[in-house]
């Protein structure tokens, strides 16, 4: 198997994919919790939900952007409604357990204002499959290519979501209110990332082939 020599290789591969001990542990302490506990009260700004019916919208929103399981958005739920940004009213259900239905407070709803001000900063990538390509080599090349092959149609499927989302809601950009032009360039920000994630994937395949091509 043949390696690329990088004077300080293993610098740049740290860098890159954030393997950096202490880094790592500021991003998550620092960052994910604030970041979740903000794209839940995102996901409440124009309507109350119990957990289960946020988990869902979640599942087909915010979660294309910033990924979480059911059982954190539970947990984040509980902390925002204990520190007061969120109020929970428990319902009633007949035959089936009580439900809580969770709004942004005042006090939530000036904290997400406020929020937006803070700096953002670019999320560095943490992929699998680009780990691998560091380790290229002549007996497993059928095998990227195969998981390449996959992502692009995994893309392909996201995409076709994405799309269908923006044709039923955000056809005409120009009429919409103010926030809701927002979320468009988010999605945009997805549809845009995705087509030239594609573009990477025809230009990777193709690569691929031409080296099985010289070695056969």
């Amino acid at each position: 198997m043949q390696f690329i020599a990088y004077k300080n290789y293993v610098q740049v591969f740290a860098y890159i994919f954030r393997w950096d001990t202490l880094a790592a542990i500021r991003h998550n302490n620092a960052r994910n919790p604030m970041a979740l506990a903000h794209a839940i009260m995102t996901a409440l700004i124009d309507d109350d939900l119990s957990g289960y019916e946020l988990a869902k919208s979640f599942d087909v929103s915010l979660g294309f952007f910033w990924r979480a399981s059911h059982q954190q958005i539970y947990q984040e739920l509980r902390k925002l409604a204990e520190r007061g940004l969120l109020r929970g009213e428990k319902v009633s259900q007949s035959g089936k357990p009580n439900k809580i239905i969770y709004g942004l407070t005042e006090e939530g709803r000036e904290a997400l204002a406020q929020w937006v001000y803070d700096s953002s900063r670019m999320q560095e990538a943490k992929d699998d499959m680009l780990v691998k390509l560091y380790n290229l080599g002549d007996d497993n090349i059928s095998h990227m290519v195969s998981e390449i092959e996959k992502r692009r149609d995994e893309m392909m499927q996201r995409l076709y979501l994405y799309e269908r989302i923006r044709r039923t809601h955000y056809a005409k950009p120009d009429v919409l209110p103010v926030r809701r032009q927002g979320v468009y360039l988010a999605l945009r920000c997805g549809i845009t990332g995705g087509e030239q994630f594609l573009a990477w994937c025809d230009e990777a395949l193709k690569r691929l082939a031409q080296i099985q091509s010289a070695q056969a």
